[in-house]
């Protein structure tokens, strides 16, 4: 059953047609039973009883689109996913149990190998462990570039290349690449461009608009925006999306339906809760950049971003996201002083995660980015003194109170 397709009876909305971002947020995917539910309904079970053996045949063989097993088929993660594509402007999501899981589940399912995938080099630290530890192990061979060097993408492609996979704006600096150029480079070479949307989300940015032909998320992040629970998507043409939807039907790692539930409410303020980060993530940024003891500021919204003009055009905001680089005391390392900062904060979380409502702090070089070696460090531009915050949405006086006591303590 599709979000057009409404029991008997009960009122349904149908999103065909010019309708709103904000108002797919709220009404897309909404499947209500006969009960005429207003919220969405959780539907916390294993499996789905059929009518009678020929129907249990047909569901298993696909002739019949109904339920089958959680696993791979529930309403509950249908609504969402049919949510999220009519926001990113897909024909079809798959979701995932976490974003890992998402981009392993399309590796696995239009990878083989012998193949060869072009990637940034900044990209998250898993991320990056994922491509050249883990797929190499199965022949897959990744091939890592500058984000921004269009020249460099154009370079790495061999006749092996199957697809180009990318950040923009990257975890942890911002950067960003033109998406469009780019999808045009790829596709001109038959390659598939894959881009995740986890710091901008559809709210404030549409890869598939601009040519992608892939888009992932971590709906851990922002697409919940509160930090409850785990899980992923990736989102395009019904075609790619059923090479993925074969992998987490056989392989399971399946979203469940109480995650998928707490993502569709997430979803509900999702272009609310950008623009509060993004307005409170410039203003920290631009505070930031006044201070002496910082040596660089990397956020897409400050004048000063050698990307923002690019930020400006593709994105409709530029995210929660920011990081920056402390200046070291005379005779310490980078290090010493980041962790000294961080130490000295009192409102802002020490955690990696990010996208919630509660600020977040964290050392990339010895968290997300910690499993790196030196050489992919320093190619990814992770020095000892970074630091990001993924702003969130407390009074922002108190988190520029908040830095200045981590300022204090450097």
């Amino acid at each position: 059953m599709t979000d057009a397709e409404q029991l008997p009876g009960v009122p349904g909305f149908d999103q065909s047609g010019d309708t709103g971002f904000d108002t797919l947020a709220v009404r897309a995917g909404n499947i209500r039973s006969e009960h005429g539910e207003h919220s969405e309904v959780m539907f916390l079970t294993s499996s789905f009883v059929f009518r009678s053996a020929a129907e249990a045949a047909a569901r298993f063989g696909g002739t019949d689109k109904g339920n089958v097993y959680s696993r791979f088929t529930n309403p509950t993660v249908r609504a969402f996913e049919e949510r999220l594509a009519a926001l990113e402007g897909g024909e079809r999501a798959v979701a995932t149990s976490s974003g890992m899981a998402a981009i392993l589940a399309m590796v696995l399912g239009l990878l083989k190998a012998g193949d060869e995938v072009v990637t940034s080099q900044s990209l998250f630290g898993t991320t990056n462990v994922l491509f050249d530890k883990y797929a190499r192990k199965f022949g897959i061979v990744t091939r890592f570039v500058p984000l921004a060097d269009l020249s460099a993408w154009r370079e790495a492609i061999t006749p092996a290349t199957r697809l180009f996979f990318l950040e923009t704006p990257s975890n942890p600096l911002g950067e960003l690449v033109d998406i469009a150029a780019l999808a045009e480079l790829a596709h001109a070479h038959d390659i598939l461009l894959a881009v995740d949307n986890c710091f901008c989300t559809p709210a404030l940015q549409r890869p598939l608009a601009m040519g992608a032909d892939l888009v992932i998320h971590s709906a851990t992040k922002y697409l919940d925006g509160q930090g409850r629970c785990l899980g992923g998507a990736v989102v395009g043409r019904d075609k790619l999306m059923e090479e993925i939807f074969g992998v987490v039907r056989t392989c399971g790692p399946s979203l469940s339906p109480f995650n998928a539930w707490v993502f569709l409410k997430g979803l509900e303020t999702l272009r609310l809760r950008m623009d509060a980060h993004s307005r409170q993530a410039l203003a920290l940024a631009q505070w930031l950049e006044a201070q002496p003891q910082v040596a660089a500021v990397h956020y897409p919204g400050l004048q000063s971003h050698p990307q923002h003009a690019l930020a400006t055009r593709q994105q409709r905001g530029y995210g929660g996201v920011l990081s920056f680089e402390v200046k070291a005391r005379p005779g310490e390392t980078g290090r010493e002083a980041a962790w000294r900062f961080i130490d000295a904060t009192e409102v802002m979380s020490i955690t990696a995660n990010l996208g919630d409502a509660k600020t977040t702090i964290t050392h990339p070089g010895s968290t997300t980015h910690g499993r790196l070696s030196p050489e992919a460090k320093a190619a990814a531009r992770i020095s000892d003194g970074l630091i990001r915050i993924a702003v969130g949405l407390e009074d922002i006086d108190d988190l520029i109170a908040d830095c200045s006591r981590g300022f204090a303590a450097c």
